[in-house]
């Protein structure tokens, strides 16, 4: 048996493995337990094997490199289209093997375990702000019910919630106003294991060389920088700074036609929590842009005069994401251009 891919669908117990060889022809069909895989992956040859973007794939990753095999994480939107009659185990694990022997399918590189654990680290406070958001919105709506109105926005309803709950003359009935009191103390723990989180990815930033360089470029902060290295082991995996930008769905979507060009929105493919990132730190800069006459500064002036300053925000997102990569190749500190002279 002369195995050259093998496409692997994952999951908790039971493994779908499909080989190829190097004609295409399928060689091997079996379905292995958890605890046999790796002992079967360690007896093949060295080959490409294939998994789908899921949960565990990078662990499976690292530990098949481990053997010397060439391991492809290819997106499960990719493998979608190779896929033959219904969906099962085996037909996925065979699809999986199709698409990772196309020459122009992008895989997803493995990381390591210190990036999952920053990744980690962003998930779980990502998690804790939109449950913090949902427990505010959920008291809002509570004491609309009782004829109180919260303004609208996080600061205002942190500023407001203490005193309506210390009023004794608003006609909030007293169980509700232990309950909702529950709900506010909830907020505050939030808030104190949301700074913890934000002083350890502060702590990250301010240890790591590519984070403090990329810091450097006005509107990336402390969470795109270590956001970025944790998601982009290797900057060399793209062939420019387009394609960095493409892979974060910051480029106009194309529909292109009978030689006329098309530009949409923007695709919003990739990881949309860096994507957001990039945005808001692009509003950031804007609004200090103030009196700088920078080339970028007055590119973006120009175009919010333009195009408007929603466009504006996405268009320096996708220009910073572009000189993320620049300054990842190249090892350099960002340096403002001066504005050129008409």
């Amino acid at each position: 048996m002369n195995i050259t891919s093998m496409g692997i669908d994952l999951a908790k117990t039971n493994f779908s493995v499909v080989g190829m060889n190097q004609a295409g022809k399928i060689v091997l069909r079996k379905t292995l337990k958890r605890d046999k895989l790796l002992t079967f992956i360690a007896q093949c040859p060295p080959c490409l094997i294939g998994m789908e973007a899921c949960s565990g794939a990078h662990y499976w990753g690292r530990e098949f490199q481990k053997f010397g095999h060439t391991v492809g994480i290819i997106a499960a939107k990719f493998v979608a289209p190779f896929r033959k009659g219904g969906k099962n185990d085996n037909n996925d694990a065979e699809a999986i093997c199709e698409a990772v022997n196309r020459p122009n399918i992008h895989f997803v590189p493995v990381k390591s375990p210190d990036q999952q654990a920053v990744l980690t680290l962003h998930r779980i406070r990502k998690g804790l702000i939109s449950e913090r958001t949902a427990t505010i919105n959920q008291i809002r709506g509570l004491l609309a019910e009782f004829g109180i109105i919260i303004a609208k926005g996080r600061y205002p309803a942190q500023n407001t919630i203490p005193g309506i709950l210390e009023d004794g003359e608003n006609g909030l009935p007293f169980l509700a106003r232990r309950m909702i009191a529950r709900l506010w103390d909830r907020i505050k723990a939030s808030n104190d294991e949301i700074l913890e989180y934000d002083r350890e990815i502060s702590r990250i930033a301010r240890t790591d060389d590519t984070a403090k360089r990329l810091m450097t470029i006005p509107g990336v902060g402390e969470l795109v920088a270590t956001g970025v290295i944790a998601s982009t082991p290797d900057p060399h995996l793209f062939k420019n700074s387009r394609q960095f930008a493409a892979w974060l769905g910051l480029v106009p979507r194309q529909y292109t036609t009978g030689g006329a060009i098309r530009l949409g929105r923007i695709t919003k493919r990739g990881d949309s929590y860096l994507r957001m990132c990039l945005v808001h730190g692009a509003r950031a800069a804007i609004s200090r842009l103030d009196d700088k006459q920078d080339r970028t500064s007055r590119w973006v002036k120009e175009l919010i005069n333009r195009r408007g300053y929603l466009r504006a925000v996405v268009a320096l997102a996708a220009r910073n994401a572009r000189t993320i990569w620049t300054l990842m190749m190249k090892k350099e500190d960002y340096k403002a251009m001066p504005a050129l002279q008409v």
